[in-house]
């Protein structure tokens, strides 16, 4: 007989969201301070102008990364609806410094919070499913009561982490990284509570993720 895993713990998931996200901010905050050593730096001087670039470059980068995640983990205030336009710029703002592009087409003028964490945090997955380049198809449309988010991620070496898929299934963390594993689960409990489901296929050079969950 298989044995049930123990599910999560919630301070357990919450330390592995917390490590994710650190391991998100670290490299702009790292190279804004090197950037900023260079320009201490007095044998340094003819790089000025690199330190610079590679101060404003990752200073975007983390900000970028802060916005995003202030609404796809956290409370963001005490905001229940979100206007689309937004979640396409925050979605474009993490896109900038990933090798994937961004096609974004949502009817809706606005998504509740739970529809609004699950089109962005999949759309980062999809994302991330393209490492090489390829273009992540955003689609979103809200009929009666509920809402249909639609993304694929298509190109050349397109993958889905295992961990990611397990995740998304709800299934305790096995082998792999404890950070895509924390998205992805994360992601299916807010879309479970809200009443919801969230689903991933991956076919060849294409990975389609598919939710719904009520408006």
């Amino acid at each position: 007989m298989t044995e049930t895993p123990a599910p999560i713990r919630p301070a357990e998931l919450a330390a592995y969201l917390a490590a994710r996200m650190c391991h998100d901010f670290i490299s702009p905050a790292s190279a804004i301070s090197s950037g900023l050593d260079l320009l201490d730096d007095p044998s340094a001087q003819d790089m000025r102008e690199e330190a610079m670039g590679l101060i404003v470059t990752s200073a975007k980068k983390l900000t970028d990364l802060l916005s995003f995640c202030r609404v796809a983990f956290g409370a963001s205030a005490s905001a229940e609806t979100f206007d689309v336009r937004d979640l396409e710029k925050l979605a474009r703002g993490v896109f900038d410094h990933m090798r994937a592009e961004l096609e974004w087409t949502v009817d809706a003028p606005s998504l509740n919070k739970p529809a609004a964490r699950t089109i962005l945090n999949l759309a980062q997955m999809a994302g991330a499913a393209l490492p090489t380049g390829g273009t992540a198809k955003v689609r979103a449309v809200q009929e009666a009561a509920s809402v249909a988010i639609a993304i694929e991620a298509v190109g050349p070496r397109a993958r889905l982490r295992a961990e990611v898929l397990a995740g998304l299934q709800g299934h305790p963390l096995g082998e792999g990284l404890h950070g895509h594993w924390a998205q992805a689960y994360y992601t299916q409990l807010f879309v479970a509570d809200a009443g919801g489901r969230v689903f991933a296929d991956v076919q060849e050079e294409r990975v389609v993720f598919a939710a719904t969950l009520p408006a």
